[in-house]
């Protein structure tokens, strides 16, 4: 989220706990500022919480993007039969190879990716 969507945001909620405050009882003891201080942390929280979601979501795809590359380059994979997907950093591999060799290489090439948390292998082997 770019800065200026951000500060829109916060003066769209600074506003609406500024309308907030003067319809609400006289006697709390929370000032106009201390509520607009406070709407505007949580505005600030879930920006960053969203914004880390969208991070994530890009990280992932940069590693499958990584592990196709991977695979693509090493000679015996067919990686056409090979499906990568990554979510938080685990990488799925699903498919078929011809062995056991190539299907222990495919796992070991993904787990050699910067960023992989782990590997989910859910290769199949069928001997060609």
């Amino acid at each position: 989220m770019n800065a200026r969507t951000r500060m829109q945001m916060l003066a769209l909620v600074a506003g609406a706990a500024l309308m907030a405050a003067g319809c609400g009882e006289r006697s709390s003891t929370e000032t106009v500022g201390q509520k607009v201080d406070r709407a505007a942390d949580k505005v600030a929280a879930t920006t960053d919480q969203a914004a880390a979601k969208a991070g994530a979501a890009i990280d992932d795809a940069a590693i499958t993007t990584k592990v196709k590359a991977a695979v693509l380059a090493e000679p015996g994979l067919k990686s056409l039969e090979i499906n990568v997907e990554t979510r938080e950093g685990v990488v799925t591999l699903a498919g078929t190879v011809g062995s056991p060799e190539l299907k222990r290489r495919a796992t070991q090439i993904a787990q050699n990716v910067e960023g992989v948390r782990s590997v989910s292998d859910q290769l199949v082997v069928v001997p060609g």
